[in-house]
């Protein structure tokens, strides 16, 4: 007799599907968004991590992502993954919280809190790679190094696989700020991940 584990009729569902369901019910039970949620949660929060450079918010922008995608639903139109979706979301999401945080005042450098401040500390690099020997952990590390004007197309395009153009459209830039900018990140992550590392990416 078999001891596999029963598949539940969720996990059994193409997220199409799910979100069928989802859509035609009352959306008291939350059981079938819970597993969209489970499915596509931890790719988020991972990205939120890479295009904001921070861990710290990560957590709270997947949150705040999938109260997005549960009100949305039914702007899902179907023509592409659910997945894909989602990461439209996300990266609209992400740079809108980046915005604001660049709207927020200077602080000067004998404000208190700045000695406080957890972003503002950066661990000695071989510290970092020693930490860091698993690959997706280094990757994280080195996409924390690099600035915004980098680090966010590149993940845009190598992430998420967003085009060029759909790139250029999300930031306001020209398409060929956008090449320049992905070819400069490009070489900067390979820098970054030689310096921690010693081999090349």
């Amino acid at each position: 007799m078999s001891t596999a584990p029963v598949e539940s009729a969720a996990e059994a569902r193409t997220d199409e599907e799910l979100v069928e369901r989802i859509r035609s019910s009352d959306r008291s039970d939350l059981r079938e968004f819970e597993e969209l949620m489970n499915r596509h949660a931890p790719r988020v929060m991972t990205n939120c991590r890479h295009l904001t450079g921070s861990s710290t918010d990560a957590e709270d922008l997947t949150q705040e992502v999938f109260v997005k995608v549960f009100f949305r639903l039914d702007r899902f139109e179907g023509r592409g993954a659910f997945g894909a979706w989602i990461q439209r979301i996300k990266v609209n999401h992400c740079l809108n919280h980046l915005k604001k945080q660049k709207r927020r005042r200077d602080v000067g450098l004998d404000d208190p809190s700045v000695a406080t401040a957890e972003q503002l500390h950066t661990p000695a690099r071989a510290d970092a790679a020693l930490e860091s020997w698993d690959d997706r952990a280094v990757i994280g590390e080195v996409l924390g190094l690099m600035g915004d004007t980098l680090r966010i197309p590149l993940v845009m395009c190598d992430v998420d696989g967003f085009a060029y153009q759909e790139i250029a459209d999300h930031l306001g830039v020209g398409l060929s700020a956008v090449k320049m900018r992905i070819k400069r990140g490009r070489e900067e992550f390979r820098r970054l991940y030689l310096d921690l590392t010693g081999r090349e990416a």
